[in-house]
């Protein structure tokens, strides 16, 4: 069978459970680490507590005792490595690319923090107060302002109900949580629940070596959170939204959908739909965009979460008074998406599309941790990556006829969002 990562790839276990994973690849002596942490906003179940796995994104950088902040910069600075974070619903990735020959000094920092991150209540409450205006930033985004407002909408219990920021009222009131701080960091920031994700210029033997040094005392302890399963929805629900601002309209339709699975066809399949149906080479793509001239951006995909999460269509449209011609062309194109298979000779350059997208995108260490991350996160290793693009070879224009089954009125949530006149 042929591999969609086209190195060689290794996986090793440390005793206290964290996972390595390393890609050596020709880079002109350039390194990618990764240390993903599987855990996002999705893990955030107790009311009042969102948006602490997108906090310690920026805490992570106050440092500890042996490399605070300043040192910690300082020492990447001298190197010439690039650091950065981010979080999403089910990860939050930490990332560092360096010179191969400076690569024990990063895993010699990155472990530090991992296993020694230290800051002050003054400094918590600093970051907490730097974290709330960044939500209100946000909020000027009528993208954002519109994603948060079909999520919670469409989720009833399961925390994907809320984005990765939070909740508003629970990131005012975050600076007043610091011992909750501690605890989740304690919860979570575990080798158990974390995977080291190395691509580049590197000997894999020396790295797992240099790994075991620096991390094979960290204390394992991960226990999975009781994350509440979300009821089947069975109604459409609409959420129309008031942007205090000049924006054009925005669509935004979400549907439910199964989780990430490389085993499930018909959520295979899904990802296949959402472009035969609405990608640039589609039907709708061609009349709303191209012809008619009314859409702005059209855009549809499934999310690959790890509890089932939304298949979303997304439209900006021009008019205000085109809304719900847009709405009733979407319709329109899932009805017949639902009544009949696509032709095989449209689904055979969508795969190959795919396929070749993914790889154009793995040119160096850093972008090809970038693209294989949610998949280490969310299927556990790389193995899920090549059983996604096999099963993708598998699928049928039944297939995609069985994932529009998805696309049905009662699994969806639509909003509207219409800027101030």
């Amino acid at each position: 069978m042929s591999r969609i990562i086209p190195y060689p790839t290794h996986a090793h276990a440390l005793d206290n459970g964290l996972e390595v994973i390393q890609v050596p690849m020709p880079s002109n002596g350039l390194t990618a680490y990764w240390s993903i942490v599987r855990t996002g906003s999705r893990d955030e179940y107790e009311a009042g507590r969102t948006g602490f796995a997108h906090f310690f994104e920026h805490m992570m950088f106050r440092g500890t005792e042996r490399y605070p902040a300043d040192v910690y910069q300082r020492i990447l600075t001298e190197i010439g490595a690039d650091a950065n974070a981010y979080t999403t619903d089910d990860l939050t990735a930490y990332h560092v690319s360096m010179a191969s020959e400076d690569l024990e000094t990063v895993i010699e920092l990155e472990s530090d923090r991992f296993k020694n991150l230290c800051y002050s209540e003054a400094d918590f409450e600093t970051e907490a107060g730097a974290v709330y205006g960044e939500y209100r930033k946000s909020r000027t985004d009528p993208t954002f302002t519109l994603h948060e407002a079909v999520v919670e909408a469409a989720f009833d219990v399961h925390p994907y109900g809320h984005t990765t920021m939070g909740y508003e009222a629970d990131i005012a009131a975050m600076p007043k949580l610091y011992e909750y701080s501690r605890e989740f960091f304690a919860r979570y920031y575990r080798p158990d629940n974390t995977t080291l994700l190395v691509a580049g210029d590197v000997d894999p033997d020396r790295v797992l070596r240099m790994v075991e040094r620096h991390y094979g005392d960290w204390e394992p302890g991960y226990r999975a959170p009781p994350i509440p399963e979300e009821p089947a929805q069975q109604a459409p629900r609409r959420v129309d939204v008031a942007y205090d601002g000049r924006t054009l309209p925005i669509v935004w339709l979400a549907y439910k959908i199964d989780a990430f699975d490389p085993a499930n066809r018909r959520r295979v399949a899904a990802d296949l739909l959402a472009d035969l149906a609405f990608g640039p080479t589609s039907e709708a793509y061609r009349r709303l965009v191209l012809d008619e001239q009314i859409v702005e951006h059209l855009d549809a995909g499934a999310a690959a979460n790890r509890d089932p999460g939304l298949f979303d269509i997304f439209a900006r449209v021009k008019d205000p008074a085109k809304i719900d011609h847009v709405l009733d062309v979407i319709d329109g194109t899932i009805a017949a998406h639902r009544h009949a298979p696509p032709d095989a000779e449209r689904l055979a350059p969508m795969k190959s599309r795919l396929k070749h997208g993914f790889l154009m995108g793995l040119e160096t260490p850093d972008s090809v941790a970038q693209r294989a991350a949610r998949y280490v996160a969310v299927g556990r290793g790389l193995d899920a990556l090549e059983a996604l693009y096999a099963a993708y070879d598998r699928v049928t224009p039944g297939d995609v006829r069985d994932a529009a089954a998805y696309l049905a009125p009662e699994r969806r949530t639509v909003g509207v969002l219409r800027g101030r006149e």
